[in-house]
């Protein structure tokens, strides 16, 4: 399974899901490669945001090493499922990719939590702590989801 997850800058929210997803992943004994990006390439090649490596820190995850990277076409070729945060993302990625699209791969990822209510996951950017926090419960209760959906190899990926 190659799991993406995608908010607009790459070093905020998407970071902590591809950190999350990826220990549960782990712990659950899964060889999954999940990878995160942002559609607006500004921070290309940045660490997460300070306030997301201290959520995650405090959760017991290192997202230190993680590096800022922008969202290709080419990634709907690689990946077989494509997590938005917020609908801004679901229209860039659609743009970014063009004919490649494929809309069977994207969902928001609070969909796995809200099925067909496409939630979006706040951005913290610009808020205190406590938001980074709210985002960090967000995200592992759709990554427990997710591990939980595509873990049972009864069910199709």
């Amino acid at each position: 399974m190659k799991i993406l997850m995608v908010c607009l800058g790459n070093i905020c929210r998407s970071p902590l899901a591809e950190g999350i997803l990826h220990d549960k992943a782990r712990a659950a004994g899964l060889d999954w490669e999940i990878d995160s990006a942002g559609t607006n390439g500004y921070h290309n090649g940045e660490a997460p945001h300070h306030l997301s490596q201290k959520v995650a820190r405090g959760n017991g995850l290192d997202i230190s090493h993680q590096r800022s990277r922008k969202f290709t076409a080419a990634d709907f070729q690689k990946f077989d499922r494509i997590y938005a945060m917020d609908a801004n993302v679901v229209e860039d990625l659609r743009s970014i990719a063009g004919r490649q699209f494929d809309s069977s791969k994207v969902d928001f990822l609070l969909n796995e939590v809200h099925p067909g209510e496409d939630r979006e996951v706040p951005d913290p950017w610009y808020g205190p702590e406590p938001g980074y926090h709210e985002v960090y419960r967000l995200i592992e209760e759709a990554a427990d989801k997710i591990i939980a959906k595509y873990a049972q190899p009864h069910e199709q990926k």
